[in-house]
């Protein structure tokens, strides 16, 4: 087929224009006015935007920024070219490098951390090889995810265990209402409390770090969800004290899919049994807990690409950019009749990730209708005492985006 033909079936079948978007500004960091007004737009210009709808769905996956993207296609190149060279050589010394790296990005210690696959890895691994006895107890809430509440169920089921659910509020009045959530399910058998650090359906940030003195105070080690934490704000991990941490990479660090983070306090590493066998049993590292076998290397690599990304931006002005975007839209509806806000209105509580819902809708008709008749993909959140649609922008989100569904939610509610 040559290129005229190619390009005719593109148009016959409704393709032209949204298999290869451009941008009209070139983009380079090198070029970047960190003091213009429109500096938010030459960082926009860095993304391939798909013109079809406004994507405010970035919290299951933020996609690559093009200057990522170009470094993992030549990652993918490299490896392939050097084939079992690279395999049998520096592929392990190269995935240290990478995770040593996320530890100094997150405030942890080399030691303590290594690349999984994705957050739910990351925390199947800890529960799965937690040293569990018939009637001990564990403590998750009802908004955590769905998949990592299923693993203490079947932890339950392999090793009679007892999961106490807790409910977390909305819109707490302090710190100190959310820690006593939790600190009145604990009973003399309690061992493990698993909490998110950043509510997925809500955006809400939880207090972790006086959860976790509480929790100590007990006895109880601590395990954290922080699937959309890493590159979303600022944290260190060990001013967190928690026992164990996971995170997602592919989300708001935006590394390719298939990288995770797993966190293990030193003194803990020997406490968890992993679940796949490592070549040496008598390893005494953490990676004694993720021998995952052959994986995709490529991905490895691109994480110090996307924390290199990360940097030249800055953690901080990226997580200030995102809590801008994010009460942009919703302190304008925040108290409109009909539309109710389920991110906590102080700013310390959150950050980039909002959940709206207008009240005339279900939650999945109000994400059908932003998407057909506004051109707006979010996804509807209905269960766990959330109604609403999540809201999810990214460093690329333009405030116009924004007052586009601000003028949509406005409309649909009367």
């Amino acid at each position: 087929m040559n290129k005229r033909s190619f390009l005719k079936y593109l148009t016959a079948f409704g393709l032209g224009g949204t298999l290869f978007p451009t941008n009209s500004k070139a983009f380079s960091f090198d070029n970047l006015d960190w003091n213009s007004d429109d500096i938010w737009d030459q960082i926009r210009a860095g993304y391939k935007l798909k013109p079809d709808y406004i994507n405010l769905e970035n919290g299951y996956y933020c996609f690559l920024p093009e200057e990522t993207l170009e470094k993992y296609i030549k990652h993918i190149r490299d490896v392939n070219y050097q084939g079992s060279w690279y395999m049998r050589t520096v592929q392990v010394e190269n995935k240290a490098k990478s995770a040593a790296a996320l530890a100094e990005l997150v405030g942890a210690s080399p030691e303590e951390v290594v690349l999984t696959r994705n957050t739910t890895e990351s925390l199947d691994l800890i529960i799965s090889g937690f040293p569990w006895q018939a009637g001990d107890e564990a403590i998750y809430a009802i908004q955590d995810y769905g998949s990592m509440q299923t693993m203490f169920e079947l932890a339950s089921k392999r090793w009679g265990i007892k999961t106490v659910k807790v409910d977390i509020p909305l819109h707490p009045a302090s710190d100190e209402e959310i820690v006593e959530v939790y600190r009145k399910a604990i009973t003399p058998k309690t061992k493990l409390m698993m909490v998110p650090h950043i509510v997925n359906i809500t955006g809400h940030i939880l207090p972790v770090r006086k959860i976790a003195d509480m929790a100590h105070s007990y006895g109880v080690d601590i395990m954290l969800d922080g699937a959309h934490a890493v590159g979303h704000f600022t944290f260190n991990m060990h001013d967190l004290d928690c026992d164990y941490y996971g995170s997602s990479l592919h989300k708001w660090l935006s590394v390719p899919l298939g990288a995770g983070l797993l966190y293990v306090k030193k003194d803990k590493i020997s406490k968890i049994q992993p679940l796949l066998a490592p070549f040496n049993l008598d390893l005494t590292t953490i990676g004694y807990l993720n021998h995952i076998g052959t994986h995709p290397v490529a991905t490895d690599l691109t994480v110090l690409d996307a924390i290199d990304f990360q940097q030249k931006i800055g953690s901080k002005r990226k997580e200030d950019r995102l809590r801008f975007l994010q009460k942009y839209w919703s302190n304008q509806v925040r108290n409109h009749p009909g539309i109710m806000v389920n991110t906590p209105e102080d700013p310390a509580r959150s950050c980039g990730i909002g959940n709206v819902w207008v009240e005339n809708f279900t939650p999945a008709d109000m994400a059908k209708t932003l998407k057909e008749k506004y051109n707006i993909f979010t996804v509807a959140i209905d269960g766990a005492g959330v109604k609403g649609c999540r809201i999810c922008p990214n460093l690329y989100t333009s405030t116009e985006d924004l007052d586009h569904f601000v003028n949509a939610l406005k409309e649909m509610a009367g």
